[in-house]
């Protein structure tokens, strides 16, 4: 039985020509660095967890042995810390070439569309450089360069579009005009199926190289109006000037540093400003396949669609409030208002050392949890504590100073919904 080894089979487009082929009843070795419960629940006994690029070459050759076709789906958008694009998307398709440079396995290398001259990001060059490479090998091989993919799953680029679809915002003019080529998810599977299908019968010699993306011309604009249509959006009211979207790019890039992948970076924004385009006719004569328009690949719109669109810009302002908010209350307990704060405790029998340890230790708590929920390692973890700092100080101020539940502000009362937005944001913490 002809075996296919799915690298990077937690992605977008990976875990979805995994669970594809499954379904398919093909044998399938499924491998990324991390899979999701719902995900290993689809995969059962075909997931492995495993850290690929970290693998020295004999580790790596035994690891897929058994697999007779490798699909490499692993790529990054952008370089963040801990990660090297160049190891990622050019010496990683290299180790794998050699694998397969004996003509016993053949190598299917997601890309990226467009061409060369166009490249202006290191994603996008470091992918060119390794279709250059893998083109000089002598591994067979087929490189996919899907267009923008529409998929049922969305995060990143597909989140973005559903969110703006959803919005009453319409994407900048220049950029949204820009040519955007758009692939079905299941073409993409189907490519790859067939192809499976043609290695199992006995077809060695390959050489090829595809753009994968319906043949109408179509721009940005039309994918997220299509989307607009579809998920029935608010009619767009307005469009946010280019250099918001660069400052949003940079603030984006800011972010990665602690350890989030907002959709929204300088790489992300360049590639949408080139746009996507490509020639599909070689790969719809070489395969067969007919794409499906934009229209025909758009997801059911469900009501679990158009709630995750609505919610996708919410949370990262809701996360983004909380961590300023238990900051803040921090800072300002420890500055301008520890002298207040050191007041109240003083006239309900505490001590003078008693009174600045406990504001002190309090603000700092407080700081603290602003910090983890700013980390997103920690970012659960800083909710959790949250909400029970939350609840404590709301029990011992019922304890200690009940008059403060009737004071005029509300300011305890206001504890409540900072509860429900860290549970809100807690239930969203997932991103794929």
């Amino acid at each position: 039985m002809t075996i296919v080894a799915v690298l990077g089979a937690s992605g977008l487009i990976g875990n979805a020509i995994a669970t594809d082929l499954k379904a398919r009843g093909m044998a399938v070795l499924a491998l990324a660095r991390s899979f999701t419960a719902a995900q290993k629940a689809a995969l059962d006994e075909s997931a492995m967890e495993t850290a690929l690029l970290s693998l020295d070459g004999a580790a790596l050759a035994a690891l897929l042995a058994p697999a007779d076709i490798l699909v490499n789906c692993i790529g990054v958008l952008q370089a963040a810390p801990g990660v090297d694009m160049e190891a990622v998307h050019r010496t990683f398709p290299d180790r794998l070439a050699t694998i397969c440079a004996s003509g016993s396995k053949l190598l299917v290398h997601v890309s990226v569309p467009g061409e060369a001259r166009g490249d202006r990001t290191d994603y996008a060059r470091s992918k060119r450089n390794a279709e250059a490479a893998l083109a000089a090998s002598a591994a067979p091989h087929v490189i996919l360069r899907p267009g923008f993919v529409i998929a049922p799953a969305a995060f990143g680029g597909s989140a973005v579009i559903r969110a703006l679809a959803m919005a009453p915002l319409r994407m900048p003019s220049v950029m949204g005009r820009a040519p955007f080529a758009a692939v079905a998810i299941r073409d993409i599977c189907e490519t790859v199926a067939r192809v499976a299908d043609r290695w199992r019968s006995g077809e060695r010699q390959w050489r090829a190289t595809w753009d994968l993306m319906a043949p109408q011309a179509i721009t940005l604009h039309d994918v997220v109006e299509s989307f607009r249509r579809h998920l029935g959006g608010p009619r767009p009211l307005l469009a946010p000037p280019g250099w918001m979207m660069t400052l949003g790019a940079w603030a984006g890039d800011a972010l990665a540093w602690l350890g989030w992948r907002p959709p929204i970076r300088s790489t992300p924004l360049a590639e949408l400003r080139r746009g996507v385009r490509g020639d599909p006719k070689p790969w719809m004569s070489a395969t067969g396949i007919v794409p499906r328009s934009l229209a025909a690949a758009l997801p059911p719109a469900t009501i679990q669609e158009r709630w995750f669109a609505r919610l996708y810009l919410l949370k990262g302002l809701a996360l983004a409030v909380l961590v300023l908010f238990w900051g803040a209350s921090g800072v300002i307990a420890l500055t301008v208002a520890f002298e207040p704060a050191r007041a109240i405790l003083l006239t309900h029998g505490f001590t003078v050392a008693q009174a600045n340890a406990f504001t002190i230790a309090t603000s700092l708590m407080d700081i603290s949890v602003g910090l983890a929920i700013a980390w997103r390692r920690s970012c659960r973890i800083g909710l959790i504590a949250g909400i029970l700092i939350s609840l404590g100080y709301m029990a011992g101020c019922a304890l200690i100073t009940p008059e403060l539940w009737v004071e005029p502000l509300g300011a305890l009362v206001k504890t409540g919904p900072a509860i429900v937005l860290m549970l809100l944001c807690l239930a969203m913490q997932d991103n794929r």
